[in-house]
């Protein structure tokens, strides 16, 4: 029997994480779109351009490939990857150095050009560490990188289906670490003891859709509803509202496919703004306003508004909570009203060939947006949108990057970047 760690409480609202037993710490960033979820830092001074000679602080080889988005935890930098044939969590300081590495289990690798086996981001509550990996491992480790344990869901529930590699990340409740598997066949929401990795919950989460349609590679948002921890999933053309005690459905909204078209696979997540969910979705054609809430079937009293006009298909929009930014795959860029849907400006990077597989992050009023093809772009947005910079980092840019202290971490295909003055 493990010993059970004294574990740091954290309350998830719609907006903001707060920390109950301690402060939290000035370098964070716990998951894969931030502390709040939305890809945003208000605050802080970020470099808009650098090259070899200035600005770069560090560049530092990885053991093997990865697209997975690195986490923060006050002085550790955490990250998965391949590592001699073994899914790998490791951990660097913030001068570059690695803390501790630790392996797994076997990889299974990426298919797509810009995939991996090391997609899904690792999660953090400050004591332990969680990675979820294409092989189906899913790790709990503590924040000094010790194993506590592991298992695999794809041995335990079955095979990933997927046409791609494996995307969603996990989420943490106050309990659980929890995962989204959505495919074809048998599709579920699954919650895992923290400490010792028991299952805690499993529930079933199947819709029959046209082909491709229940794949998703969205990853869920834990909210608060009626003052109770809420996980909020997206895929197989349904939002969907699940209490964080037992996995019980309190709300669902459907509608997003009423033409039944084919290979409508979710691959963007969403955002949450205020109390509206704002959901990419028709592989870049489509965008919709669901007000959180409700009980039962809400597809007619909460859908607010849709978009046949505007989307994305891969970067998953940015959010203050008081403006949706939305990053197209081509680098059209606009600024939607979530509340109504509307349009409040828009702008577009320069136009090129290569596409948008990363989501961008905003931060000190910035754009940071990465293409494939290794050129990260930078746009102000504190006036509408001006385009300011694009830097190439000289291999192909799949993570999102993340702005933390005044610096930006940005991984490449082979290398972490640290950008700052």
């Amino acid at each position: 029997m493990l010993k059970p760690l004294t574990c740091l409480t954290l309350t998830l609202t719609l907006a903001t994480w707060t920390l109950a037993a301690e402060p939290v710490p000035e370098r964070h960033w716990p998951s894969w779109r931030g502390p709040n979820h939305g890809g945003t830092v208000a605050q802080g001074t970020f470099l808009k351009s650098w090259n070899e000679k200035e600005g770069i602080l560090w560049k530092v080889a990885l053991p093997g490939p990865g697209c997975s988005t690195p986490i923060v935890w006050d002085d550790q930098i955490i990250l998965t990857c391949e590592a001699a044939d073994q899914d790998t969590v490791m951990a660097l300081d913030w001068s570059g150095n690695k803390l501790w590495q630790t392996a797994v289990g076997k990889q299974r690798g990426g298919k797509h050009r810009n995939g991996s086996g090391s997609n899904p981001s690792c999660i953090t509550d400050g004591n332990y560490v969680f990675g979820y990996f294409k092989s189906g491992h899913l790790a709990g480790l503590t924040i000094e990188g010790k194993l506590l344990w592991k298992t695999n869901l794809q041995q335990s529930y079955g095979k990933d289906t997927l046409y791609w590699d494996l995307g969603t990340s996990p989420v943490l409740t106050r309990n659980h670490v929890n995962v989204a598997v959505m495919h074809k066949g048998n599709s579920y929401l699954a919650a895992f003891d923290k400490q010792t990795g028991e299952l805690a919950w499993k529930v079933d989460r199947n819709y029959e859709t046209p082909v491709e349609g229940d794949h998703s590679y969205a990853t869920p948002i834990v909210t608060q509803q009626s003052g109770k921890e809420a996980i909020l999933v997206w895929g197989a053309e349904h939002l969907t509202a699940h209490d964080a005690a037992n996995g019980k459905i309190l709300w669902s909204c459907a509608g997003f496919n009423p033409d039944e078209k084919r290979n409508w696979v979710a691959v963007a997540s969403y955002v949450i703004a205020d109390d509206m969910a704002v959901i990419p979705y028709g592989r870049g054609s489509r965008l919709a306003g669901i007000r959180l809430g409700g009980k039962g079937d809400v597809s007619k009293t909460h859908r607010i508004w849709t978009r046949t006009d505007t989307g994305s298909f891969v970067p998953t929009p940015c959010t203050d909570g008081k403006q949706v930014m939305l990053l197209r795959d081509s680098g059209e860029v606009q600024g939607i009203d979530p509340a109504t849907g509307k349009t409040l400006w828009e702008g577009r990077f320069p136009k090129h060939r290569a596409k948008y597989y990363a989501s961008p992050v905003v931060a000190g009023g910035n754009m940071y947006a990465p293409r494939e093809d290794g050129v990260l772009l930078v746009a102000s947005l504190k006036n509408g949108f001006k385009f300011e910079a694009e830097n190439d980092m000289g291999e192909r840019l799949i993570a999102s990057p993340v702005p933390v202290g005044n610096q930006l971490l940005i991984r490449g295909e082979r290398h972490l970047f640290c950008i700052g003055k």
